[in-house]
């Protein structure tokens, strides 16, 4: 089944569900304006369809091969690469000085989704990079950048992420790879890496790996890291590429999905140590790595948004040519399509209604982010800083749930087919299994949100929040609309919902921290049910408003639709969630006796 980008969909929500003004040439998106926004999403949508999209299916059956430390691309990978770096899609929101556009992360967030729905497996290369360049923006030193930041900014060279290791995966404290200062003021590095993602492959000339090691008579744990650039070759002073480091690919993991991303084990020193170079200060790489993560899992969410799409549009095709049955009031000869069947619908609906949630959830941290850095008042920065923040593990978790909930459906829909190969609907459900992994596994997702995003400005930036998802209530309220059914009803529920367990959690958090602990999963989900309805019920006011003001596009009906069954069918859960927030924990710490530990 071919993909087609939802760039109309991806637009009204940035216009109306987020709120942003593409009409006007001032402002934080005064580089969107005239029309910008929608010819580069066009333009990205064209190059994931043509480009990306086929070679997926290609992907997964092929993989990459590893030989002699050599990994090769899946077929086809390496040249739509390089037709990626060509285009400039690399360099979106890159630093202008390195030859970046400086574009929103918005717009590179919206693409972003876009390419990993045609595909996951090629479009985590860039990703990764993005991060690097962040970190390297941030905290590397004016000649590591001269060196290496226009190549990464471009695409000539990707960039990596090396973290985890056999006794340490999210417990970074626990890493033993060493670094040991030299005369020359570069460090040796010596140690192992696992679940590198492209950490080697033939479609760059270079790889920059940034790796976190420990210093001699570093501090015990997390206090004791220290980051490092450690490139594959080395780079002379002149830019060009001098011998090659000292960190090889040892094995390539064999893995439920991707298949066409490598994920790699990295040797670092086997041969006398790889030459390293320190990022930020000693005993501090933490903090600069967080710089990469934080970006990464922004990222992650929204490939379990790409994948919810993807797979939401497969099943939809399907279900309106697959006929079986007859639906109620059917009295024709032929079986009925089995989109007509209500039970078939609901999991359509419920696949449409999630990814539309998580998108704009998405899409509201994007935003943020990019007010963070765009606008002009300070308080409005650290505002918009903070619900970055907030909204940041909600977007990483619930989107990657999503992501595996949407694509499981998918297969359901397609019945038994589904359940087959070749109609490459259970390849989304193994692509999209390991988002909710990576890059902090969602349970630490929730841990992060509530231990400490909800204190931030002292639970100021959480009632902001609260504040600003009720005022899209009230304005719904006003519209007295038959299609709106119980909408707002609904809505108002999980919001108070919201609210109740919001309260219980920041005193939890002083007075009875485990039983905080204990109810994190579920306030995600509760939060990005209130914060997903919400922002969707401000679509549909707009979407009624500008059908008032005589707009025929047959998609605005469909908006509001979206919106109702979203908050009739699946906000309604809230109640439940807030339960389990606020009285579910004397169970979670009875679990010791029940699993018999």
């Amino acid at each position: 089944m071919t993909y087609r980008a939802p760039v109309a969909d991806i637009l009204f929500s940035m216009v109306h569900e987020v709120g942003i003004d593409l009409a006007h040439k001032d402002g934080v998106y005064a580089d969107l304006a005239e029309g910008f926004a929608e010819a580069t999403l066009t333009e990205s949508g064209k190059f994931a369809e043509n480009i990306l999209a086929p070679l997926n299916r290609i992907g997964d059956q092929h993989g990459a091969k590893l030989n002699a430390s050599k990994v090769t691309a899946a077929p086809g990978f390496a040249e739509a690469y390089r037709r990626w770096t060509a285009g400039g899609w690399n360099a979106i929101t890159g630093p202008s000085s390195y030859g970046g556009t400086d574009l929103p992360v918005l717009l590179n967030t919206a693409c972003i989704e876009i390419w990993n729905a045609a595909n996951m497996a090629f479009s985590l290369c860039p990703l990764l990079t993005l991060g690097a360049i962040e970190a390297m923006q941030s905290h590397a030193t004016e000649a590591l950048k001269t060196l290496y930041l226009g190549k990464l900014v471009s695409g000539e060279w990707a960039g990596t992420m090396n973290l985890t290791e056999p006794q340490a995966g999210s417990d970074l404290g626990g890493l033993k790879t060493r670094a040991e200062r030299q005369p020359d003021g570069t460090y040796k590095l010596v140690g192992s890496k696992i679940f590198i993602t492209y950490g080697e492959h033939d479609m760059t000339d270079n790889i920059v790996h940034f790796v976190l090691a420990r210093l001699p008579n570093a501090p015990k744990g997390t206090r004791g890291i220290s980051l490092f650039l450690v490139p594959k070759f080395l780079v002379n002073a002149d830019g060009t590429l001098g011998a090659r480091n000292d960190v090889y690919c040892a094995s390539l993991e064999h893995k439920l999905g991707i298949h066409a991303s490598p994920t790699c084990t990295m040797v670092y020193g086997d041969h006398g140590g790889a030459v390293g170079f320190l990022i930020g200060e000693e005993n501090k790489g933490l903090a600069c790595m967080f710089t990469m993560m934080n970006s990464a899992r922004l990222n992650v969410g929204v490939q379990g948004v790409a994948i919810a799409e993807r797979a939401f549009q497969q099943a939809l095709a399907y279900a309106k040519d697959r006929r079986q049955g007859h639906a109620a009031g059917d009295r024709s000869e032929t079986m009925s399509p089995i989109v007509l069947h209500p039970d078939v619908a609901r999991m359509l609906m419920t696949m449409k209604a999630m990814t539309a949630a998580a998108r704009a959830i998405c899409l509201l941290t994007a935003e943020s982010i990019d007010r963070s850095r765009r606008e002009k008042n300070a308080v409005a920065r650290e505002h918009a800083l903070a619900r970055a923040s907030l909204l940041t593990p909600i977007a990483k978790a619930f989107s990657t749930d999503i992501g595996n909930e949407v694509a499981s459906l998918g297969i359901q829909v397609h019945g038994g087919m589904g359940y087959i190969e070749e109609s490459g609907a259970a390849q989304f459900l193994r692509d999209a299994r390991i988002a909710a992994i990576y890059e902090g596994t969602n349970g630490i997702q929730a841990i992060d949100l509530v231990q400490r995003k909800l204190g931030l400005s002292e639970g100021d930036t959480v009632r902001r929040e609260i504040a600003d998802m009720r005022a899209s209530l009230v304005a719904a309220s006003e519209i007295n609309a038959e299609s709106f059914g119980d909408m707002n009803t609904c809505l108002v529920d999980a919001v108070d919902s919201l609210e109740r367990a919001t309260l219980f959690l920041l005193e939890a958090s002083k007075t009875q921290p485990s039983d905080a602990l204990a109810g994190a999963t579920p306030y995600l989900r509760l939060f990005a049910l209130a914060r997903g309805g919400t922002a969707l019920a401000k679509g549909a006011l707009a979407a009624q408003r500008l059908s008032a003001a005589g707009s025929s596009d047959p998609a605005l009906r469909a908006r509001i639709a979206t919106a109702r069954f979203f908050a009739e069918n699946i906000a309604t859960g809230a109640s439940g969630l807030e339960r389990a927030v606020t009285r579910g924990a004397g169970s979670v710490h009875t679990a010791a006796a029940a699993l018999d530990l």
